[in-house]
């Protein structure tokens, strides 16, 4: 039996725990198991802010350009070498995902041009497929959705070399996939997957939305050629945060992306007339950052950077394991079902559970008991281990009370009316 002195033991031998005070908590009683959403404000990144308010823009004023113009690909830089794996001048911190991912995938359509096949699978992020629905559509490709959406299909929604292998031919020029499901939690083989397309003449373009800062990612070591993703989740970087672009550099002299803008022209303050790429990832700009965000990131990245990614990815492993286990002997005998890999390795920072009244539940977990889960329909209730902050007691004290929530019938007293966000 799982008990609180377990957790309390875990807590204290845990490696990472002196940077859960490297994070703001305004409310200690909270159990806060949404990080794969949203990450906590690091402290950090309260002063750093501050000071960019005061010193930086209110003192220099338009002079800050002077600091501020590389900082995309000085950011990215680090971003790169911190949580991708990847050697510098290969990542811009810019944009979001959903831009990001619309410039790498048209730039890998004209790399193909005899091509006209894109691939994705149906429980890809629907921003992925609905972009890529877009391109095909406008630009006349075909698109193959593989269905594996339902476990019945493919277990946890994992596209497996075996699996894709049947969907490869000559014709496709385009495959994007996760390297983590969003919704189960499932985490790709990314190398093999990227060989195996590569090997059909392909491009592979990579989501790692869901996946960066949970689990140490080596996108060059990998063969990796193409990615994108966010910033906000386990890297903490706030709400809107700019999101990242990889690009090899073994690509990026023949590479066009779509959307070409002044901050990718050789002689920027020329103004000239006609476009000209600048060469290396500083081509891959289109214009000004937001340095906002960009001080967002970097401020996060000194924690990640201390506590170093392949400890983080073992916390999230060992804390997922813990909440599997108390799944098993609280939740499982109250109808839930897991959505998830049992092995560590493969899957990211968070569990999804299944149940019949997922939504009630999930609206009852935040109003009843102050634990904060999110729910994605239509059955599934989301758990994250964010290793930075998350300690083995909140985990405990957390599926405590959701096991009491539900066994009491308590959750079915809510309200279903209101929010459209879960």
């Amino acid at each position: 039996m799982v008990t609180r002195a377990h957790a309390e033991e875990r807590d204290a031998a845990d490696p990472l725990r002196r940077f859960r005070s490297s994070f703001v908590n305004e409310d200690p009683d909270q159990c806060y198991l949404d990080g794969n959403s949203l990450g906590r404000l690091p402290v950090a990144t309260v002063t750093a802010v501050a000071d960019l308010l005061r010193q930086e823009w209110g003192g220099k004023l338009v002079a800050g350009w002077e600091h501020w113009i590389d900082a995309s690909q000085r950011i990215g830089d680090r971003f790169g070498r911190v949580t991708l794996g990847a050697a510098p001048g290969q990542v811009l911190a810019t944009d979001t995902t959903s831009v990001n991912l619309f410039r790498l995938a048209v730039g890998a359509l004209k790399d193909r041009p005899d091509r006209r096949t894109i691939i994705v699978d149906e429980a890809n992020f629907p921003t992925d497929r609905y972009v890529l629905q877009g391109i095909a559509r406008e630009h006349g490709y075909r698109l193959v959705t593989i269905p594996n959406a339902d476990p019945s299909v493919t277990s946890h929604e994992l596209i497996t070399p075996d699996l894709l292998a049947a969907y490869l031919n000559d014709d496709v020029a385009l495959v994007s996939l996760q390297v983590v499901n969003y919704r189960s939690g499932a985490r790709q083989d990314v190398a093999a997957l990227t060989r195996l397309v590569h090997s059909h003449g392909a491009h592979l373009l990579w989501d790692a939305a869901h996946a960066v800062g949970a689990i140490d990612l080596q996108l060059d070591a990998w063969g990796v050629q193409l990615a994108v993703g966010c910033t906000y989740k386990y890297c903490n970087s706030g709400p809107g945060a700019p999101a990242w672009l990889y690009v090899a550099q073994s690509l990026q002299e023949r590479f066009q992306p779509a959307i070409d803008g002044w901050f990718a022209q050789r002689d920027q303050f020329a103004m000239g007339p006609t476009f000209d790429r600048a060469p290396g990832i500083r081509g891959f700009q289109i214009a000004s950052p937001s340095i906002l965000g960009l001080t967002c990131i970097d401020a996060s990245l000194d924690v990640i950077e201390a506590a170093g990614m392949s400890e983080i990815e073992e916390k999230a492993g060992r804390g997922t394991d813990f909440m599997l286990d108390l799944v098993d002997a609280w939740l499982a005998p109250l109808g839930f079902g897991v959505d998830t890999p049992r092995e560590a390795n493969r899957r990211g920072g968070h569990i999804s559970l299944t149940h019949p009244d997922a939504a009630q539940i999930a609206r009852a977990m935040r109003e009843l008991t102050n634990v904060i889960p999110d729910f994605r329909r239509p059955n599934v209730i989301r758990l994250a281990v964010s290793p930075l902050y998350t300690s083995y007691a909140e985990i405990f004290t957390g599926l405590e009370r959701l096991r009491d929530l539900v066994a009491s019938g308590r959750y079915r007293s809510v309200s279903m009316e209101g929010t459209n966000v879960t």
